[in-house]
C-alpha cells in the first residue's frame, strides 16, 4: 500500500494565524494617537536612523515566513514581499518615510492576505498574481521614463558644449 498523497496545502494551526495577527497588530496598530489615527511599534522604531527600518524589515519578513509555512501561494508571497519592500523602501526616506511606514500598515494588509489565501486559496492566487503584473508593469514604465530621462538630460548637457 502507497502512503496517503500528501495536501497541497499544509493544515494551519489557529494558533499560528492568531500569533501572526496579534504581531501585525503590534507592528502597525496598537497605539492610539490622539484623533484616533493608529500606528504601530514599527512606526516608532523606524525614527531610529539606521536600523529602525531594517528591524521593522525583518520583523514584517517572519510574517512572510509564517505565511510560507501555512502554504501561502508563490502569488500571495509575492504581493506580501511587495508590500514589505515598498514600506521599506519608502521607509528610508527621513521624516516622509516614517509618515508613510504609519499609514501604509504592510503587516496588516499581509495578514488580510494571509487569511484571504486561507479561506480562498484560487481568489487570493488570482488577484495576488493581477496586482504582481501591475506592480512589474509599473516597474518597467518607470525605468524606462528613468532612462528617457537620462537620454534626454545627456544630451542637453552634450548640446551645451557643442559649437553652434
Amino acid at each position: 500500500m502507497s502512503p496517503p498523497p500528501a495536501s497541497v496545502n499544509p493544515p494551519t494551526s489557529p494558533a499560528a494565524l492568531e500569533h501572526v495577527r496579534r504581531l501585525a497588530h503590534q507592528l502597525d496598530t496598537s497605539i492610539r494617537l490622539p484623533g484616533g489615527f493608529r500606528i504601530g511599534w514599527e512606526a516608532v522604531l523606524g525614527l531610529v536612523p539606521g536600523v529602525g527600518d531594517g528591524l521593522g524589515a525583518l520583523l514584517s519578513a517572519y510574517i512572510v515566513v509564517q505565511a510560507v509555512r501555512m502554504g501561502a501561494s508563490r502569488e500571495v508571497l509575492l504581493r506580501m514581499l511587495g508590500n514589505v519592500a515598498i514600506e521599506a523602501l519608502i521607509g528610508a526616506v527621513p521624516f516622509l518615510g516614517d509618515v508613510f511606514d504609519a499609514a501604509w500598515k504592510a503587516n496588516v494588509r499581509n495578514v488580510r492576505l494571509l487569511e484571504q489565501h486561507l479561506e480562498a486559496p484560487g481568489s487570493a492566487r488570482r488577484a495576488s498574481r493581477a496586482w504582481v503584473v501591475g506592480v512589474v508593469v509599473l516597474l518597467v514604465a518607470l525605468l524606462s521614463l528613468g532612462v528617457a530621462l537620462a537620454v534626454l538630460t545627456l544630451s542637453a548637457i552634450a548640446s551645451l558644449g557643442s559649437p553652434r
